[in-house]
């Protein structure tokens, strides 16, 4: 490797290790800005539909946001009621559900386990338990009690709440602009190569966030529906948690059928509501297998499951929130530039001259 190659190597390792430096220090205020990216991203193909028919870019994006603001508005005027009255009927009920499982459960792993420590551990926690949520009045009064304590944070986080449509507005309005900016910047023997690699992970990375965010939604409103038909009370609660959380693979199967599972044997106190709890996520997991998932995402992506959870853990032990909005996004465009380097070395003399082969030319 000649020396005008060896800076040029140093020189964008030293470039992204300064990038990953400034996200470390900066982690605390990035989650704004990072969310209000990914809207402007995700937002972007339609901007461009609308730009196509002739309209503005900037009534373009008024017209997203218009359309996602009544939408979100919608959506929350019909979801808050319910997921307010559910999560007090949760609060209240509660101190029931650790009865019930002082009762029932905990008599159980006493026999298989020989452990009985945890029984006074139960009944410290159950007292503490009745004696906090009784002196709230419902779920309203709880959080709001809760959120007075730390009004610096409250206002901070209200104010990054708020900073998010801003942000997106401004992004997904000159977003064609920072990327010809961007590209401009590019040493010109490598533009059409980055053109390319970025053709790649934006038909990844699209993809997979559109289609991901679209199974997420549809199997949160499956798990509910299901639960719903089975009559627990929190139907729409649990459907909805188990369907963030399957932005982990199988993350969201094991936390609904957990907390549904223990929701159902405390509000019907009989086993054979396992079963049901377990045929409904049965249900969801099978239709998201050959359904959503070939549909929606298809094998684009093709990040193996420990990979992604990996990601995601990374992410959020390095960045905490904002690391695990870009672990996946971050890990997707990775895996192109790594097949991208692996069919480059694959075409290279250190690869093959161990062959005793010739070497072809290299991708440009």
């Amino acid at each position: 490797m000649n020396d005008d190659a060896k800076f040029k190597v140093f020189f964008w390792l030293a470039t992204a290790t300064s990038l990953c430096f400034i996200v470390y220090l900066l982690r605390g205020m990035m989650a704004p800005f990072v969310i209000a990216g990914l809207m402007a991203y995700l937002a972007d193909p339609l901007a461009d539909k609308l730009e196509a028919r002739g309209l503005s870019r900037t009534l373009a994006v008024l017209i997203i946001f218009s359309f996602l603001a009544a939408l979100i508005i919608a959506i929350l005027l019909f979801l808050i009621p319910l997921l307010a009255a559910q999560m007090d009927s949760l609060l209240q009920s509660l101190p029931t559900i650790i009865e019930w499982f002082y009762q029932q459960t905990l008599p159980l792993l006493q026999s298989l386990t020989g452990l009985n420590e945890p029984t006074d551990i139960f009944n410290e926690f159950k007292s503490k338990l009745s004696s906090d949520w009784q002196s709230a009045s419902g779920f309203l009064g709880l959080l709001v009690s809760n959120l007075t304590r730390s009004g610096y944070a409250v206002i901070a986080w209200l104010g990054a709440f708020a900073l998010v449509p801003v942000v997106a507005f401004f992004m997904l309005r000159d977003w064609d602009v920072f990327v010809a900016q961007l590209l401009q910047i590019l040493p010109r023997s490598r533009v059409d190569q980055v053109k390319r690699l970025a053709t790649q992970c934006d038909a990844v990375l699209g993809e997979f966030l559109r289609g991901q965010l679209l199974i997420m939604l549809l199997l949160g409103l499956i798990y509910a529906v299901g639960l719903s038909i089975i009559g627990i009370d929190l139907a729409l609660l649990l459907g909805l948690t188990a369907g963030l959380a399957s932005i982990v693979p199988y993350l969201g199967v094991v936390v609904g059928i957990l907390l549904a599972g223990i929701a159902a044997l405390a509000q019907f106190q009989e086993w054979i509501y396992l079963l049901a709890v377990l045929l409904v996520f049965g249900v969801g997991q099978l239709l998201e297998s050959l359904f959503l998932t070939p549909i929606l995402v298809g094998d684009k992506i093709g990040l193996h499951p420990v990979v992604v959870i990996f990601a995601i853990l990374a992410g959020g032990q390095l960045f905490g929130f904002v690391g695990v909005l870009l672990a996946l996004p971050v890990t997707a465009i990775l895996s192109v530039l790594a097949a991208e380097g692996l069919s480059n070395y694959k075409a290279s003399h250190l690869y093959n001259d161990e062959l005793g082969q010739s070497s072809p030319k290299l991708k440009e």
